[in-house]
């Protein structure tokens, strides 16, 4: 490794922590206010309250209150998928668009790569920014690196790096998150554009044309693009086959759904372009949330802007450890808690900012996420008792319509949430998987540990951002790409 690679290695980011300190109203900081911890704590102690002196009227109210909410998100997935084959579902850029462009007018394009412990995936990062189709001389590439990692470090002492290509260390301080190493890089990028991938990602060679073609197109409200993100170990194991069902359904279905309706995107924490200058101006990265890009996503919607779906895709490795899932949507989840209650410290001005019909989305996409996942246990076993045992006592929680439409969910939903899965993997052309996408119940019992884990984590370590490792796929036999 050169000089010119570490030329600004000593020169430390204006503030990597800018949000936490301009705005501290939209930052993870403080993971709860005090008026939040009144507000929980003044409803926990009502319901506990109306459980004492009510309970079975209580609980037949929380039990309608649930299906209720299964109900709403059962119909709304139906309009996600509904709308993610309409013509305005996402930034289509042609082969005609492609070709018309011209290098000298191409602008600077900065890569940031953050990475923590990856050595055996710097070989492959470097060949694959290599290979995207875009000037060599317009690429400015960071690989943004922990200063107390020697073995990435080494990994890249080992190889020579094309020209455009640097290092940037990451001073170590409190928090060891990946938003805060983002930050250190926007700090240092050069491009009027910037997009941010992950250590094993394989994007397709033409996505930085489609990016700046597709931003040419758009008008200045449009400030962020999110790619398509699927895996190329799809079938190495049964996890990474449920995990690929899930990205399909999402990124191919949902989030273009989502992309035309004009509604709320929570980004992928990878292959998201965004105008440099306006991220700068929204102060980058919550250094302390744990999913940064799902809190990013509603941060543009709140002041003003939009992001949008393009067809371009992002090829990334499937966790197939389970432990290594677990923790992974572990941190996912924790991260959308904090989105939550960081952006609902004032629910009239989140409403008066994002309009009505947004704040209906971030509740489903966010908060409902996380609720579904914490209480669906809760339900399977009410199921399970009853049909197992038939005890009678469930019977008075489910009261005409509430049986009706739990009823519904129990059957409806969950086919409809199978479905999904399996709608997404048949469009990816994954046809082997549709199967695997039917036994989707099994993989929600998951997320459901992840969920409650989250949950407790959020509470004795909020900040804690709990790696998952790569290389798992390449070092092992098993399943075509």
């Amino acid at each position: 490794m050169n000089n010119a690679q570490h030329e600004e290695n000593n020169r430390l980011a204006p503030d990597p922590l800018e949000l936490s300190r301009v705005r501290p109203d939209l930052s993870a900081k403080q993971p709860v206010t005090r008026p939040q911890w009144f507000a929980v704590t003044a409803v926990a102690a009502a319901v506990a309250g109306t459980a004492i002196a009510a309970p079975w009227q209580t609980a037949r109210a929380a039990v309608a209150a649930a299906t209720v909410f299964y109900l709403v998100v059962t119909v709304y997935k139906l309009l996600l998928i509904r709308l993610s084959v309409a013509a305005r579902a996402g930034i289509r850029v042609t082969p005609e668009e492609l070709a018309a462009q011209r290098d000298t007018e191409m602008p600077v394009y900065s890569l940031l790569i953050p990475m923590y412990r990856e050595p055996e995936t710097v070989p492959q990062m470097i060949k694959a920014l290599q290979e995207l189709d875009y000037p060599a001389d317009r690429k400015d590439v960071q690989f943004l690196l922990e200063d107390d990692d020697p073995e990435t470090r080494a990994a890249f002492d080992a190889v020579v790096m094309p020209p455009g290509f640097r290092i940037t260390l990451v001073p170590p301080s409190f928090p060891r998150t990946k938003p805060k190493a983002c930050n250190v890089g926007l700090a240092r990028a050069r491009g009027d554009l910037l997009v941010i991938y992950d250590a094993e990602d394989r994007p397709e060679p033409d996505q930085l044309r489609k990016a700046v073609a597709a931003f040419a197109r758009s008008d200045d409200s449009v400030v962020c693009l999110q790619s398509r993100l699927n895996f190329y170990n799809p079938r190495q194991n049964l996890l990474t086959r449920w995990f690929t069902a899930e990205y399909s359904s999402w990124f191919d279905l949902s989030l273009p759904g989502l992309s035309a309706l004009g509604a709320v995107i929570p980004l992928g924490g990878t292959s998201n372009h965004f105008r440099t200058s306006v991220l700068r101006e929204l102060h980058g990265w919550d250094a302390y949330n744990v999913t940064e890009d799902c809190d990013l996503g509603v941060r543009i919607y709140r002041a003003g802007y939009r992001s949008s779906m393009m067809n371009a895709t992002t090829w990334e490795e499937a966790c197939s450890s389970l432990p290594f899932w677990i923790r992974q949507r572990s941190r996912w989840l924790k991260g959308y808690i904090q989105t939550f209650f960081v952006h609902m410290r004032n629910p009239l001005r989140l409403l008066r900012d994002l309009g009505p019909v947004n704040f209906v989305h971030f509740h489903l996409l966010v908060s409902g996420v996380v609720f579904s996942s914490l209480i669906n246990p809760v339900f399977w076993i009410m199921a399970l008792c009853w049909f197992t045992f038939r005890v009678q006592a469930l019977t008075a929680l489910f009261p005409g319509w509430v049986f009706a439409a739990g009823a519904l969910c129990l059957f409806a939903g969950n086919f409809v949430f199978s479905y999904t899965g399996a709608v997404g993997c048949y469009r990816r052309g994954h046809y082997d998987l549709v199967k695997y996408a039917l036994l989707a119940p099994a993989y929600w019992v998951l997320m459901s540990v992840s969920a409650w884990r989250a949950a407790f984590q959020f509470l004795s370590n909020p900040f804690h951002w709990e790696k998952t490792r790569h290389g798992l796929f390449s070092h092992r036999k098993g399943g075509a790409p």
